[in-house]
């Protein structure tokens, strides 16, 4: 016959570990969707850094808004530089 102590015990441990497989299984979902949005943040990042760079290096004006209202950055003024280098 078996003893309904240890039976009980038993219930009881299995439970537990289905509460805590429960929440294992939330841990893992929320570091899966964490680690997809820092891999989609990272390509954000990389493209807007190579776009930075392609303009940086075409030496174009970027134009920018200042209170609302769209200007064009001009390049600080370096010795040698050419009017070809403002807008």
């Amino acid at each position: 016959m078996l003893d309904p102590e240890l039976l009980e015990r038993i219930t009881a441990r299995l439970a537990e570990l289905d509460e805590l497989e429960e929440q294992l299984a939330k841990q893992l979902a929320e570091v899966r969707a964490e680690r997809d949005e820092l891999a989609v943040a990272e390509r954000v990042l990389e493209r807007i850094t190579g776009q930075l760079a392609e303009e940086r290096a075409s030496n174009r004006p970027v134009p920018g808004q200042v209170a609302g209202r769209a200007v064009m950055l001009i390049p600080h003024r370096e010795p040698g530089m050419e009017e070809g280098a403002l807008p």
